[in-house]
């Protein structure tokens, strides 16, 4: 436990409110901070219209195909972010295997503020399907057909019946899955770059401050570090109020 919090104690004391403040007021850091949220807010919308569909065919799904959908899944949470970075660089860069179609359309991805929201999707978005299979298959089954029987369509079913149960394990997987793109770093570098303002998010200011600037380097670490722990703990309290 020692071990656990004399780091984050030591970054905590290198630093006081009003520095923090005075900090937050200077143009990189704003910029790295606006971009990182405004990013990872767009990333969760995906992820949450994209991963939810598919946590329900997870819940309902049985044999060898859900065994290789939940395994690949669960890929991107062991997988080292640099592999991530150059298999979406590959599949997405101008010359990649989608790339190249999508550049013939004037559609261009790596390098722009689109490969970081791709970046995070696909290192995040495996926090919030594993949260959300686990909360949608935790509903009644009985409430669920008892709603049938009473004329419901699957549409209403889902809307009115799983999803009012399944909100709180839903919501904590969002919440996770939105601290996980807030921090990442790897697949975001070699995919999206470090161009201020335009792809630096807060983890790679981190990066670039802590060889030129380390008073900014610490502030938004220390952010990440609020925000994570913000985070961790509003999910432990839905997680509480889901087994209540």
């Amino acid at each position: 436990v020692l071990f656990l919090l004399i780091p984050l104690m030591a970054l905590l004391s290198r630093t006081t409110p009003e520095a923090l403040v005075y900090s937050l007021s200077e143009r990189n850091i704003a910029q790295a901070i606006g971009l990182s949220f405004s990013t990872t807010l767009i990333s969760l919308l995906l992820i949450v219209l994209l991963g939810t569909p598919v946590a329900y065919i997870l819940t309902g799904q049985r044999g060898r195909a859900k065994r290789m959908i939940d395994t690949l899944v669960d890929l991107p949470t062991v997988l080292p972010p640099s592999v991530a970075g150059i298999a979406l660089l590959l599949a997405f860069g101008r010359m990649g295997l989608l790339g190249a179609g999508l550049n013939a359309l004037g559609i261009s991805v790596a390098f722009t503020q689109l490969a970081v929201i791709l970046a995070q999707v696909f290192v995040a978005a495996s926090f919030y399907i594993k949260a959300a299979t686990v909360a949608l298959g935790h509903v009644d089954t009985d409430l669920q057909q008892a709603a049938a029987l009473d004329g419901a369509g699957g549409w209403q079913i889902f809307r009115h019946v799983t999803v009012p149960l399944a909100w709180p394990g839903l919501l904590s997987g969002a919440i996770m899955s939105w601290a996980r793109a807030l921090g990442e770093f790897g697949a975001t570098i070699l995919f999206a770059g470090n161009l201020p303002g335009q792809t630096q998010t807060m983890p790679l200011a981190i990066y670039v401050g802590f060889e030129s600037d380390l008073n900014t380097a610490i502030t938004l670490s220390v952010i990440l570090m609020l925000c994570s722990f913000l985070a961790l703990l509003i999910a432990k309290l839905l997680l509480r109020r889901a087994d209540h």
